[in-house]
């Protein structure tokens, strides 16, 4: 396919940052093809704020970062309208929001009620103020980091804000040899000041415009089907997977199975996403902030171990 090249460009370019993580840049990528938004959880010092730079620092568009503190608030996000005295009317100043790439830091380091600014942007990718709707930049998208739930300031994000991400990831510490590489790139300059632009706005809209031609097989639809009706089923759950967490994950698929160079999706493709974007979607039984997220990745896990794969 003709957009293969210009994929493995932008994740060789990314990597020359961001060491040993092939698997998490490329399904930041999806979320990036996919036209949708991407949280990464994990313990600080881990390189979640470095992958979202890496990937900004990749792509020829605008880039903005929101510092999350508990005294953010809404209007620093999105904008706010200010009165011009000397043309006596209001004026709309736009916030950090209107960007291509904006890197959420420490997104759970705010209050709910801020949280909440973001969801007509993420969903719908615009922004209303004062009755009149503001279009966001194309392409647009959220990558936001958070700490795991047991540190001291965080705040739980909503279900419904945990639901306009495609995908959650976790990061994971480094094997020794990309970690001594690490230290190497370390040592002279930062390993970000290194990449450059490799992928325009166009071009990434292009793809995402692709990604639609990608054929989804009724069997595959099925499978999907089978995986979410199971954890509505279950009992170890509260709530299951929602029609919407369907359409992600088959949207997800499309995209990782384009990125795989191929035209179709494969059950494989399923598999292969199917914890970092049903995962955050479902609440277990067993509901604590600390091991909830263990839980919920554990049991997808087994629900993909026990539906039967289509041939």
């Amino acid at each position: 396919m003709g957009y293969i090249d210009l994929i493995r460009n932008l994740e060789s370019n990314i990597s020359l940052a961001v060491f040993g993580k092939r698997t998490v840049i490329r399904h930041c990528l999806v979320a990036l093809f996919s036209s949708e938004h991407v949280l990464l959880e994990d313990v600080p010092g881990v390189g979640k704020t470095l992958i979202a730079q890496a990937i900004a620092r990749s792509i020829s568009g605008d880039f903005r970062r929101i510092q999350f503190t508990p005294d953010l608030l809404p209007a620093d996000i999105v904008g706010s309208s200010i009165y011009d005295s000397s043309a006596h009317e209001f004026r709309f100043a736009q916030g950090a929001i209107f960007t291509n790439i904006l890197l959420a830091d420490e997104i759970n380091r705010t209050t709910p009620r801020t949280q909440s600014a973001m969801l007509e942007a993420m969903n719908e990718h615009q922004v209303s103020i004062d009755g009149i709707t503001h279009p966001l930049p194309a392409p647009f998208m959220v990558i936001a980091t958070e700490n795991p739930m047991e540190y001291e300031g965080t705040y739980p994000l909503p279900e419904s804000q945990l639901d306009r991400f495609l995908l959650r990831i976790s990061v994971g510490y480094p094997d020794r040899e990309s970690e001594l590489n690490v230290l190497r790139s370390h040592q002279t300059s930062h390993p970000i000041d290194k990449l450059r632009a490799v992928l325009s706005c166009e071009q990434i809209m292009e793809i995402q415009h692709a990604v639609a031609g990608v054929r989804v097989d009724d069997a595959i639809n099925s499978y999907i089907l089978d995986i979410v009706e199971t954890t509505r089923r279950s009992d170890e759950l509260l709530v299951g997977v929602s029609t919407r967490g369907a359409i992600a994950l088959s949207r997800a698929a499309q995209t990782f199975a384009l990125i795989e160079g191929r035209e179709f999706v494969v059950p494989d493709d399923v598999k292969e996403l199917a914890v970092s974007v049903l995962a955050h979607r479902i609440i277990p039984n067993s509901y604590a902030h600390g091991s909830q997220r263990q839980n919920a990745e554990a049991l997808i896990e087994r629900i993909i171990e026990t539906v039967d794969v289509p041939v």
